[in-house]
Formats: structure tokens, sequence, C-alpha cells
């Protein structure tokens, strides 16, 4: 069983009712292997949804953003027992930030969550489908949502 057992977790989460579905696994497999568990949450730039074009100062309004972000990984990630120094909340697009922070804390394995779409938005990509293509670790995709059959 040499080189199978995973170490250090990384669970990457929206902070939506699903993110829980994503912490029961993680929770569970990190509690199997005796591992060490983080927790990523990542905050898109408004800049990035409105394009750059825009001249509008975003910074109060993604201050706000940040701060009720950080309550609430506080607080979910209180609820897995995750201590505040594994816990990461950082600013970018969710794909490349994820893949940097497993790097830095040396995660052998991501987890995320998954809608498992299909049609369109398969094809347009999603989180889950970001991490897996350029992951330098194993990645667990749990399927979340009300499609789970």
């Amino acid at each position: 069983m040499s080189g199978t057992a995973y170490k250090t977790l990384l669970m990457a989460v929206d902070l939506s009712d699903e993110s829980g579905d994503v912490a029961e696994r993680a929770a569970a497999l990190a509690s199997a292997n005796d591992a060490t568990l983080h927790v990523i949450h990542v905050i898109e730039p408004l800049s990035f949804a409105y394009g750059g074009d825009i001249p509008m100062d975003f910074s109060g309004i993604q201050e706000e953003i940040h701060q009720q972000a950080k309550q609430q990984l506080a607080s979910f990630a209180s609820d897995c027992g995750i201590p505040e120094e594994r816990q990461h909340i950082v600013l970018g697009r969710p794909e490349v930030e994820i893949h940097n922070m497993a790097e830095e804390v040396g995660a052998d394995l991501i987890v995320v969550g998954s809608h498992g779409r299909y049609g369109l938005a398969l094809l347009m990509g999603s989180t889950a489908n970001g991490v897996l293509h350029g992951a330098t670790c194993d990645v667990l995709a749990v399927r979340v949502g009300i499609d789970k059959s």
C-alpha cells in the first residue's frame, strides 16, 4: 500500500449548500488516511465578470464580498474541524488558484464538487473540469446537486 495513501488533501468549495457534500467526502478521506485537510474558496474578481473596460472602481464591493466569504469560510471550516491556518481564501480564477494552492500546501489530492453536467455546460467547462486538467496530483470530483443518479 505504500505510495497510495493521501497525506495532504485540499478541498475546494464554493460555499454553497452543496459544499457540505464535498466536505463529508473530504473529511472521510482525510480521516481514513490520517491526512491533513486544507480548504480553499476562490473569489473571482468582479472585473472578470464585467470585463476590464468598465470604468468603475469595484474595490469597495470586492472587499465586502471578501469579508463575507471569509466569515462564511471560517464558519464552514469550523464545522469541518479545519483550523484557521488551513483555511485559504484567494482572489482569482478558481482552477488556477486551486492548482497554485495545491502546490503550495503539497496536496496529493484535490477534492472538488461537480454537477456532472452534460451538453453545452460540459463543453463550456466547469471549475471541476478546469481543476482536473492541469492538476499535478489526483483530483476527486464529488457529484453534487440534484442529478446524482
